[in-house]
């Protein structure tokens, strides 16, 4: 009867299986295989192309391409920025939900949970309007206070970047962290409180170490999203093509490679590349995060 039960509830995880084999294991089998091979042409060029295998030409090709390697680059000294404050605006709103009645908190936590429900695209194309000159508020707004900013500028372009992204994941994160902090004992603040203990020191010594394991996953999450990021650079090169380029994110260059260049396995293996660093510096976060979580 045990060994029945169990099988049957394995059942329950076959559509997630089945989901997990065509839409993960087999794209990157795939992306691998197409990794190995280069496309050449005969001739002068003028017949047809031929796929030959080519090892690890590629992936040498990749680890020594600027463009590939200096938007890596770019992107991760960005996400050292954004992340971190991100994460901070995060846990202190989370912190002040905490301090209101569930009732009360369960409404803030609804609009702080809006932008994250808006498409990140649709979030895009409303900042890029509240940025621009012509029609957003906020040039106009800046000159009443005397600051003649211009957010497309290639100084302001990753801090526009920046506040975007901000805006949009806060809510996700400080929703993560806000139910971690319900999982605290309530006894701890109050005997905290009977010695005499502030909420500031309440925070301090007992809020924030309980979720440095919310803060940990969140951390993760971000560093796998801002690497991977597309949607907001791509729409600001339409608005400013000589600021952002299409080698600024290394997704971009690989969409370039794949649907403009036509370079396929080229862009397989910049795909495996970027998710071989993607999983270091997850482990790489991960180790340096989690026994202080511990």
């Amino acid at each position: 009867m045990i060994r029945s039960l169990r099988w049957k509830g394995a059942a329950f995880t076959v559509p997630f299986q089945l989901g997990f084999v065509f839409l993960y294991l087999l794209p990157i089998g795939y992306a691998v295989y197409q990794s190995l091979y280069k496309e050449q042409q005969s001739g002068l060029g003028l017949g047809g192309s031929t796929e030959k295998f080519t090892g690890l030409d590629n992936y040498q090709q990749g680890l020594t391409d600027p463009a590939f390697m200096g938007s890596v680059l770019r992107v991760v000294l960005f996400a050292c920025v954004q992340i971190p404050v991100m994460l901070l605006i995060s846990l202190l709103l989370a912190l002040l939900l905490d301090t209101l009645t569930s009732k009360v908190a369960g409404r803030f936590r609804i609009l702080l949970l809006v932008p994250y429900m808006i498409p990140g695209v649709v979030a895009a194309l409303v900042w890029i309007n509240l940025y621009s000159p012509d029609v957003g508020p906020l040039t106009p707004l800046g000159k009443v206070f005397g600051f003649d900013w211009n957010f497309f500028a290639p100084s302001m372009v990753w801090p526009s970047i920046g506040n975007l992204l901000t805006w949009h994941g806060v809510g996700y994160n400080m929703v993560i962290i806000y139910s971690a902090l319900q999982g605290v004992p309530r006894e701890l603040f109050e005997a905290a409180r009977l010695d005499g203990a502030s909420e500031r020191r309440i925070a301090l010594s007992i809020k924030i170490p309980f979720v440095r394991g919310a803060l940990v996953l969140t951390g993760m999450l971000s560093i796998i999203q801002m690497l991977q990021i597309f949607n907001e650079p791509a729409l600001f090169r339409n608005i400013t093509p000589q600021t952002v380029s299409d080698s600024f994110t290394p997704i971009m260059i690989i969409y370039n490679q794949a649907f403009n260049a036509g370079n396929y396995h080229y862009a397989a293996a910049l795909s495996v590349l970027l998710a071989l660093i993607l999983g270091v510096a997850s482990f790489l976060f991960y180790r340096l995060t989690a026994k202080e979580a511990d």
